[in-house]
């Protein structure tokens, strides 16, 4: 059933810091993992709650082939990498949302995110269920689609809930995360232009993927944010442009395309009351009549 707000955790402020940390990745996984370190102190200096990093921060992103030796990049989670932003979240008094390239088992691996908590706790993990296979995203070959099912995490600021990447082009990720209770959806990201298609269609490219996640903040009443990587990997070019959109689908702030960035962005807890009570799609959802959703496809019957 559906989480009522009133649970969420009465203690969290009604205002809360989120910091989205955009940064570009090295060969060094440790000069990566530093970076991020790094970022995490300059936005808890400049008064961040919560703080989100792209996808798979610690390296260069790994799906632009298939290379049975990037295996060796994945961790256990808690893991070496994971472990060091726990004690950062303690440290510095605030959540972080990591994303991680995880090694569950021999032969099984995930794309998890991981919630810590303000007091260094590990709220819980999230895996990636939708997997593309699109030219340089090549990460059927990697992951493991994501078995954690849609959730969200109570932590000292609010609910929070996580996608990864290509989970934030899906209506269904979005509901079923805002359904479980949560206030702010974070979609670590590795996005970029492929060469030979971003003159003529890198603009349409970049803003569908805005407006996918900015629907998604309206439809559900909640802060929906994006986290993504900059600079040029291999073939891909990273198109940055993090960005927060509040519960009406504003955009209240965005990154460069370009550039290494810490954005910081005040958000309002209440606005999620209101902006539910009076655009109330929750409340005129028709769960009687979506049998369908659970098909393929409808095939037609005259």
């Amino acid at each position: 059933g559906v989480v009522a707000m009133d649970d969420i955790g009465k203690s969290a402020p009604d205002n809360v810091v989120v910091a989205v940390v955009q940064m570009s990745c090295a060969a060094s996984k440790s000069d990566n993992v530093d970076k991020a370190l790094g970022l995490i102190v300059d936005a808890a200096g400049q008064g961040a709650n919560i703080i989100v990093l792209q996808e798979l921060f610690a390296t260069r992103y790994p799906c632009q082939s298939e290379d049975h030796d990037r295996f060796a990049e994945a961790e256990p989670i808690p893991g070496p990498t994971s472990q060091q932003l726990q004690r950062a979240a303690g440290e510095h008094g605030v959540v972080i949302v990591g994303s991680f390239f995880e090694r569950r088992a021999p032969g099984v691996y995930h794309n998890t995110a991981v919630v810590f908590d303000a007091d260094g706790r590990g709220l819980g993990l999230y895996r990636k269920m939708h997997i593309p296979d699109d030219p340089l995203y090549y990460e059927k070959f990697y992951f493991t689609p994501g078995d954690t099912g849609f959730r969200s995490f109570p932590t000292r600021f609010g609910r929070v809930g996580v996608g990864v990447c290509w989970d934030q082009w899906f209506p269904e990720t979005a509901r079923l995360i805002a359904l479980s209770g949560a206030e702010f959806l974070f979609f670590p990201t590795a996005i970029g232009w492929l060469p030979d298609e971003k003159d003529t269609h890198g603009h349409s490219q970049w803003s569908a993927w805005e407006t996918m996640m900015r629907s998604h903040a309206i439809a559900n009443g909640i802060y929906v944010a994006a986290a993504n990587r900059v600079g040029t990997e291999e073939q891909l070019e990273f198109w940055g442009a993090s960005f927060v959109a509040d519960p009406y689908g504003n955009v209240i702030d965005r990154a460069s395309h370009d550039q290494e960035e810490i954005l910081l962005i005040p958000c309002q807890r209440p606005v999620i009351e209101t902006a539910r009570t009076h655009w109330p799609f929750l409340r005129d959802r028709r769960i009687d009549a979506y049998q369908g959703l659970l098909q393929r496809f409808l095939d037609k019957t005259t």
